[in-house]
């Protein structure tokens, strides 16, 4: 009977020991416009980055990481559900301050993933998946407790505060004008119209690290997304970052958006959570090239924003989880597609019933194992049924069925980069081994060392499987804009919308 009642106990132990395992938080912070050669830990010789450092040299750094896209609002929308922008109609180009529509309802994000189990969830900073009717497609309506933030990209309005250097030198470029000043909700209201930016990462850091240690303090698992201003272009910074770098005010901007991630990192300790929560950076395409040293760098990867080469869509990427992710680098294939399903699997979260586009990263994160991800697919920023796929990645191999350059990557010698290089069809598609040529130059032949017909009929078969599958979504983009939906803290006044200030 002893024995029994001893093993009864032990048995009632276990279980309250396993119940009482906290699941694991997740922060997951996401750069605009940012190139896989920006930061110093991917080669960049005179960026400041040492937080973002720091996350590389202590956790695990990916070399093959992609986005789905090489504009903004499509990356966002694939990094948030798991599934390519296409399925979601988030498509062509990207969401403005008028836009009618935005990420629909009915699309499954990361935080009404995790809502179910009791997590806390916000985001901070630039969502740019739509505003809507009444904040139809604000945050607060996609599973986020909480907002703050821009709702769509900080040039989508007047310039008229930002500043590269104090005390008032003004960025160069232009930003959009006839729209109304750019607002700072939080969640549905507006609190400042016009943003004061040289103020905003700061409001955005209190807010993040607030809301980490308030989580930690009452034990409830959390899910901060903070999709940053920055690199995006024009450049901003504020005094504590404004000239501090000899890169000028990309390295600017780029440090002020380093110095968060330390708050974040630092919040994470104070809160004794860092050991249970899984911190994941990424960008949602590659740089904005037109800009030239204003806009970002590539690195050793052909073109950049808005074209389908590497450039464009490989992203740096970094996994940081203390005790459970052994620092390294992995060359394993993957994507921003595959976070939602990892976030899933590590909170034992159910995966939308839909289809998912992505497959979890347990295997690398935890023992730097094989990728399940055996291929990438490339669409352009306007994908249609007729044309489909651009190009596709098969283990080590590129294929380009089309390749077209791109405005936003203009300012480069490479003629294919530029606006001026129109659409070209591959037929056979341009073939390329990214492991010796990562920067696109050498396209394969036959009569190498590759079985080019073998390899082609493969990727062939892996494409038509793919493109069979693939249902395209009504194009939110392609309902148009309406001036009416631009966000104005004084709804009634005139004229609009200079008169659109509170």
């Amino acid at each position: 009977m002893d024995f029994v009642r001893c093993c009864f106990v032990l048995l009632l132990l276990f279980f309250v020991c396993v119940n009482a395992v906290s699941p694991p938080n997740f922060v997951l912070i996401f750069a605009d416009d940012l190139g896989f050669g920006d930061l110093g830990c991917y080669g960049h010789p005179s960026s400041l980055t040492p937080n973002l450092d720091r996350l590389a040299a202590g956790g695990l750094r990916f070399t093959d990481f992609y986005s789905t896209s090489p504009v903004c609002s499509p990356s966002r929308a694939s990094l948030l559900t798991g599934r390519y922008q296409t399925r979601s109609g988030i498509f062509p180009g990207v969401l403005y301050p008028g836009s009618v529509g935005g990420l629909p309802l009915n699309e499954t994000t990361i935080a009404e993933v995790l809502k179910p189990l009791g997590y806390a969830t916000a985001a901070v900073g630039k969502w740019h998946l739509g505003l809507g009717p009444n904040g139809t497609f604000l945050p607060t309506k996609q599973g986020f407790d909480e907002f703050l933030g821009i709702p769509y990209s900080h040039d989508m309005g007047p310039c008229h505060n930002l500043t590269c250097f104090p005390p008032d030198v003004k960025c160069f470029g232009s930003c959009d004008l006839g729209t109304v000043l750019v607002p700072l909700l939080h969640n549905h209201v507006i609190k400042e119209q016009p943003v004061n930016f040289l103020e905003l990462e700061q409001t955005y850091s209190d807010f993040s690290t607030s809301f980490i240690a308030a989580s930690a303090k009452k034990k409830q698992p959390f899910f901060l997304y903070y999709p940053s201003h920055h690199t995006h272009y024009p450049q901003y910074a504020g005094p504590g970052t404004a000239g501090k770098t000899s890169r000028g005010p990309f390295g600017d901007s780029l440090l002020e958006f380093d110095h968060t991630v330390g708050k974040l990192l630092a919040s994470l300790e104070a809160s004794g959570v860092i050991n249970n929560t899984l911190v994941f950076f990424t960008s949602d395409n590659g740089p904005s090239l037109i800009r030239m040293s204003r806009g970002g760098n590539a690195g050793a990867l052909r073109c950049g924003k808005g074209t389908t080469y590497e450039g464009g869509m490989r992203e740096p990427a970094i996994a940081f989880w203390p005790g459970t992710i052994k620092p390294g680098v992995t060359r394993e294939l993957a994507s921003t597609l595959d976070i939602l399903p990892t976030i899933a699997r590590l909170a034992g979260a159910r995966v939308p019933p839909v289809a998912i586009d992505g497959v979890d990263m347990i295997e690398i994160l935890q023992n730097h194992g094989k990728s399940k991800r055996e291929a990438m697919m490339f669409y352009p920023y306007d994908p249609s049924e007729k044309l489909g796929l651009f190009a596709l990645r098969l283990g080590k191999y590129k294929a380009h069925f089309y390749t077209r350059g791109s405005t936003l990557s203009s300012s480069t010698p490479d003629f294919e980069c530029s606006a001026l290089s129109v659409l070209k069809v591959h037929d056979p598609p341009l073939l390329y081994d990214l492991e010796a040529d990562p920067s696109e130059h050498y396209p394969l032949a036959t009569g190498g060392e590759t079985d080019i017909p073998a390899l082609l009929e493969r990727i062939k078969k892996v494409k038509e499987q793919f493109e069979a599958s693939m249902v395209f979504g009504e194009s939110q983009i392609g309902k148009g804009s309406d001036p009416r939906l631009e966000p104005c803290c004084s709804p009634q006044c005139t004229p609009k919308p200079s008169c659109c200030r509170c």
